[in-house]
């Protein structure tokens, strides 16, 4: 049996269901959770605000990808007891943590359009 740690990357070896990029991309899995998240980043946003924001999103999947995202702990909902009532979701703490990882995609993509224009 032949040695190829060498020729494999740092971490590859951690397991299936502890392995960090795997991690990742299941709280990020989904079409609209990057772009829900993005969307929070500068500030809360009531439901109707972010549909807008997210030209395209039905109402049934954002309520999902919305109530998935607040089951990891990325998002927070947040009722306001005011008349008419309405909700608010605001990013934790935790989700304030993939800032770094949603510039890092924003500045690849940035950089794709540039060198590889749709046509």
């Amino acid at each position: 049996m032949s040695d190829d740690s060498k020729d494999t990357p740092s971490g590859a070896f951690i397991g299936y269901e502890t392995c960090p990029v795997r991690r990742t991309l299941t709280v990020l899995n989904g079409k609209w959770k990057p772009l829900i998240i993005y969307e929070l980043l500068p500030a809360p946003c009531r439901f109707n605000e972010l549909k807008r924001r997210l030209p395209g999103v039905s109402q049934r999947l954002l309520t999902a990808q919305l109530r998935s995202l607040e089951e990891d702990g990325i998002v927070d909902r947040k009722v306001m007891e005011v008349v008419p009532p309405h909700v608010e979701y605001s990013l934790s703490e935790k989700g304030r943590s993939l800032q770094p990882v949603l510039q890092a995609m924003e500045t690849w993509g940035e950089n794709e359009v540039k060198n590889f224009p749709i046509s």
